[in-house]
């Protein structure tokens, strides 16, 4: 039983984006929803319409806060930004197709896919993070908001890589096992916070982004 201390906590990876779809890495790079991706988006706030939300909180980057938005209408609410909850910086990486990065920085990318979490990435235009780096900034940040926020509930908008980390926090997945898991885009995954502790309750909804399609053809 929820006492009301309990946070609850919706956490949503942003719609899709053109690189999401071609598989081009974006990491720290502000890439907009594409049409796709603004659908979902509309989709995903129409889906938690009949749930309540004390706080919205999103990423700093475009396509985070787009879906944010969407969201913050049908809520009516205001929508913090903090950039704690960007995706992960893969400096060198970004911008390119994953097919591109392993011609490119063949040793870098085989340390990546081997799941070595303190590698370092090759410089960019961003200054790149090894995972144990991105990790540890982002669970903090969402265990804050929680902590500022006693039994109240969140929705917080941010990235594959991030959902990742909470996803691990909560069943306290070592940080090197493969990431066995699919993180959905506009997917809505839920969590608590009791005793400063991430509790997963259920991971990938999407049946809303199917409606979605089904509108669309109809």
């Amino acid at each position: 039983m929820q006492n009301d201390t309990t946070t609850r906590i919706v956490l949503i990876r942003h719609g899709e984006t053109a690189w999401n779809a071609e598989r081009r890495l974006q990491g720290h790079l502000d890439i907009d929803l594409n049409t796709t991706g603004v659908r979902q988006a509309r989709a995903l706030a129409a889906a938690l319409a009949h749930e309540r939300f004390d706080v919205l909180v999103s990423s700093d980057l475009a396509r985070a806060a787009q879906t944010a938005k969407a969201v913050a209408e049908v809520q009516d609410l205001p929508l913090y930004i903090d950039g704690r909850l960007r995706e992960r910086c893969y400096g060198g990486f970004e911008g390119l197709l994953y097919a591109e990065i392993a011609d490119r920085y063949p040793q870098e990318f085989a340390a990546w896919q081997g799941r070595d979490v303190d590698a370092p990435l090759p410089p960019g235009e961003n200054c790149a993070e090894t995972f144990r780096q991105f990790y540890d900034r982002v669970v903090p940040a969402i265990l804050g908001w929680a902590e500022d926020n006693p039994g109240k509930s969140l929705a917080l908008v941010a990235h594959g890589g991030v959902l990742e980390c909470a996803y691990r926090a909560a069943l306290g997945l070592p940080l090197d096992t493969p990431r066995d898991f699919k993180v959905h885009n506009a997917s809505i995954n839920r969590f608590i916070v009791q005793d400063g502790k991430l509790q997963l309750e259920s991971w990938g909804e999407v049946a809303h982004l199917q409606a979605a399609v089904l509108d669309d053809v109809g």
